[in-house]
């Protein structure tokens, strides 16, 4: 074996050797993933991000994933005729729309993304938030008055069928469709069911896979990236609209989660290959570190 070839070799086995005493730390942890973006779109960072959440599984962590779809929904209202309306963000989620949603999230995203995981080697199941019911829901009621229809807020989790799926060596893959007394069906945040999920579990992270190198001072300046924030930190950079948009139920969700007894959150660039092993198994990590 030549000395380059020997030198790779050993090259390898530090990144392993690096990874230690992380893997030793999170041996039997449980780590929640918000998957979407780019890092559940591009088919590169598909497969990259399915093998991260294998190997975190292969090395005792239980990865616990949720995910939106709305580029999909969006996508199947238009064929079918039905247009697309949001108030303050939120989809407005009539009968009608609600049905699509459910079809869409429980049905083909949440299937796509239970195979990619199967394909990497893992042992994936895909679930909603009706099944076990995992997710219970009331409806929204804004400040402004404006009734959205079929858009809930999570009063309740019951994880006990995630901790069954994860004591047997699978990976839950959970669509935000929740229920109610009733048997009926609310559309829920994707950010904010994580949360809600990853309190329930009191799990060890909650990670957010975004389109962006995190949380930024300037959305225009990549290099204004804020490392770690405290909830002082984030109520100040809400209120001078520097956090914003889509942001704001991430960030929110990070403390709903750090309040009931999650360890850290973190807000991390998933457009990055192996993002998920980047910041769990390295000394750097990526992204931004939300903390109480």
């Amino acid at each position: 074996m030549g000395s380059e070839a020997m030198q790779e070799f050993i090259q390898k086995a530090d990144v392993l050797i690096e990874a230690l005493p992380y893997i030793r730390e999170f041996d039997g942890k449980t780590v929640v993933i918000k998957y979407g973006g780019a890092a559940m779109q591009e088919p590169a960072l598909r497969r990259s991000t399915a093998e991260d959440i294998v190997l975190m599984k292969y090395v005792g962590m239980n990865p616990v994933i949720v995910h939106g779809g709305g580029p999909e929904i969006n996508r199947m209202l238009t064929r079918l005729g039905i247009e697309s309306k949001f108030h303050n963000g939120l989809r407005v989620t009539d009968e009608e729309t609600v049905r699509v949603v459910e079809m869409i999230l429980s049905g083909s995203v949440n299937k796509e993304i239970v195979t990619l995981i199967n394909r990497a080697g893992g042992n994936a199941v895909g679930l909603s938030g009706k099944d076990g019911n995992l997710l219970h829901a009331k409806r929204i009621h804004l400040e402004d008055g404006v009734d959205i229809g079929q858009v809930g807020e999570v009063d309740r989790v019951d994880a006990r069928i995630i901790e069954v799926l994860c004591s047997e060596a699978m990976v839950p893959v959970v669509a935000p469709i929740a229920t109610d007394d009733e048997g009926g069906t609310w559309n829920v945040n994707a950010d904010t069911a994580a949360g809600e999920i990853a309190g329930a579990l009191q799990a060890e992270k909650l990670v957010f896979l975004t389109d962006t190198p995190g949380l930024l001072r300037d959305v225009d300046d990549p290099g204004s990236l804020i490392h770690r924030l405290s909830f002082e930190e984030i109520r100040a950079l809400i209120g001078k609209g520097v956090i914003a948009g889509g942001m704001i139920p991430k960030v929110n969700a990070c403390m709903t989660a750090l309040n009931r007894g999650v360890a850290k959150t973190h807000v991390i660039d998933g457009r990055v290959p192996h993002a998920l092993l980047l910041e769990i198994f390295t000394a750097k990590g990526l992204g931004t570190l939300i903390a109480r």
